[in-house]
């Protein structure tokens, strides 16, 4: 790996450590309190500031992906490298599943007293949620799928429109409207299975609860739901920036 791409990845590492231990930590707070510390509006601005707090960690080095959803959209649509793609996707994994650990590290008496140590992934104990996304029991594969399309098309069209200077998009300031948008999608799409919008945000904590002591139904729970989160928002990221330059960035007029 070239010495550059290797500085990039620690970045992405780092900045999706920075996202998952804030994202994580906001639900294990509001979940092993039994809902006295904060609520569904909490949970949905503190991933919102965590988003914001990773993107200022790593911005200046890596671009601040963060996502492997929104690396493969600007592999497709913007350029960047494809060669990098594995490199910051594994870099992303790895960064979700360190910021989970750190979690549950920090809050392991607090597990302990909430479940006795019983790992749960569902009923009032239930703690595998803390980490990764599970849909709701009336959701199917398809809705869910579809779900994460959407939330995952709205990032990255709203990301292509913060980051297009010749659509007024935001010259400083970018982090916290990022991070506003997510917490966006949280309060308007989160319904249905958590609003994951990122492979490695889901799939980096969920296998981290697998070694955990959840086991391998975290794999096995909603009709086999773990790959959802992975591939329908690469599907979305790539749709999403994809119907902001059709209506936008074609349209922009040429240099003079």
């Amino acid at each position: 790996m070239q010495s550059g791409t290797l500085r990039e990845s620690a970045a992405e590492f780092l900045g999706t450590f920075v996202l998952i231990a804030f994202g994580t930590g906001v639900v294990a707070e509001v979940v092993l309190s039994g809902g006295a510390n904060g609520a569904a509006l909490s949970i949905h601005l503190a991933w919102g500031l965590a988003v914001m707090m990773g993107i200022y960690v790593s911005a200046g080095v890596s671009g601040a992906h963060l996502n492997p959803a929104v690396t493969l959209a600007l592999a497709a649509l913007r350029g960047f490298p494809w060669r990098k793609l594995p490199a910051f996707v594994l870099a992303q994994v790895a960064g979700a599943f360190a910021g989970a650990a750190l979690t549950f590290v920090t809050y392991r008496e607090a597990f302990d007293h909430f479940d006795g140590g019983s790992r749960q992934l569902t009923g009032a104990k239930a703690t595998a949620g803390i980490f990764s996304t599970y849909p709701q029991p009336f959701l199917s594969l398809g809705g869910g799928f579809v779900d994460q399309v959407v939330g995952t098309a709205l990032l990255m069209l709203g990301i292509f429109a913060i980051s297009d200077r010749k659509n007024a998009g935001p010259a400083a300031g970018g982090p916290v409207v990022v991070g506003g948008l997510v917490a966006l999608i949280g309060m308007s799409f989160g319904l249905n299975a958590g609003y994951a919008i990122n492979p490695a945000r889901d799939f980096g904590p969920r296998l981290f609860t697998a070694l955990a002591g959840w086991g391998g139904e975290v794999f096995r729970a909603g009709n086999g739901w773990w790959w959802v989160p992975i591939v329908a928002p690469c599907i979305g990221a790539v749709l999403g920036g994809l119907i902001y330059d059709l209506f936008i960035t074609r349209h922009h007029p040429a240099k003079a």
